[in-house]
């Protein structure tokens, strides 16, 4: 059975926090918490010994971490293997242990098929769900072991615990329908394993769809785009480098355009709560975010009739569409 025809039982961003929590602050009850923050830790490395990053991945979890995200294929190409394998049992044991969700790409048979599969532990040590790359790179055809088949778009996000993330592997990059199905689809993050850097490529992804993106590669760098397309983490090293970043998903994006006043509306009886992040002049985009324990941005926008941007982009295509009447992109004809 091809993991993507597996169906789940799916559970009920320019600030980043991108500095070390200390533990105090990685156990705070809900109450306390500002936002929706979502605690992430990005590995980086290549040709690493299987035991070193096992342990390395016992010790980031025992700090506390919502998610850990390992790169692409990071055990290689040479020997596939199932579910059951070592690779996915060793790290459900530790996502149980310390109740994480962890995603580990791997190189993964399926009965005759083969695939490159991101595939995501949930906190109890379950494999809840797993993308399987889209466009596997040239090389990836013509592998001694079997070639690698490309994944048919089917699974692309999971509701986690935390918010609805999405995952794009590697050659990915270069395919906008990728990029668009994701955001289609209402992820609000997006994990990147990778064997290279992608840079300019990603953080236009995220300029364009607002989700935040945060990648794990062989390069040993670990970069992660704001909803507004900034580049907001950048770190490397020689060995493995261990990115420990926290993410807001209730910080909201909106276009100026019939929203002014309701944000000024809003302001005026929230300030206390809610405030203007930030304001992007030439875009005429501005960020609100929460600024008390409890308090949600996005929910208080609501209320106040605000549209947030991606909704006011897909509804300025939709009706323009009809007064049009074709779908743009599709070149077929809109009926009301």
């Amino acid at each position: 059975m091809k993991l993507n025809s597996i169906k789940y039982s799916l559970p009920a961003t320019v600030l980043l926090v991108a500095s070390v929590w200390f533990l105090t602050a990685f156990n705070m009850n809900s109450a306390e918490k500002v936002g929706r923050p979502v605690r992430v830790v990005s590995l980086c490395f290549k040709d690493q010994d299987f035991g070193k990053i096992i342990n390395l991945v016992d010790q980031e979890a025992s700090k506390g971490t919502d998610m850990i995200v390992l790169p692409e294929t990071w055990r290689g190409q040479t020997q596939p293997e199932t579910l059951q394998g070592e690779t996915i049992t060793a790290l459900s044991k530790l996502a149980k242990k310390y109740k994480t969700y962890i995603l580990s790409p791997i190189d993964r048979t399926d009965g005759k098929d083969r695939y490159n599969t991101a595939v995501l532990i949930d906190r109890e040590g379950k494999v809840v769900f797993g993308y399987d790359k889209v466009y596997p790179y040239w090389a990836e055809f013509d592998l001694k072991a079997g070639a690698v088949s490309p994944g048919a778009n089917g699974e692309m996000v999971y509701d986690t615990d935390f918010g609805r993330i999405g995952v794009g592997i590697c050659f990915d990059s270069n395919f906008p329908e990728v990029w668009q199905a994701l955001r289609d689809k209402g992820a609000e993050v997006v994990f990147w394993p990778s064997a290279y850097s992608a840079g300019s490529q990603l953080q236009a992804f995220a300029l364009m769809h607002h989700y935040y993106i945060v990648t794990s590669t062989y390069t040993r760098d670990c970069q992660v785009y704001d909803i507004t397309g900034e580049r907001i983490l950048d770190e490397k090293s020689g060995d493995v480098t261990i990115a420990r970043t926290t993410l807001d998903l209730d910080r909201v994006i909106f276009h100026e355009n019939f929203n002014m006043k309701k944000r000024d509306a809003l302001l005026k009886a929230h300030g206390n709560e809610v405030e203007q992040e930030v304001f992007l002049d030439r875009e005429q985009w501005f960020v609100l975010r929460a600024k008390k324990p409890g308090v949600s941005a996005r929910e208080l926008s609501k209320k106040f009739e605000m549209e947030e941007l991606v909704d006011y982009q897909d509804r300025s295509r939709r009706e323009i569409d009809k007064k049009r009447g074709y779908d743009f992109t599709k070149k077929q004809v809109v009926t009301n």
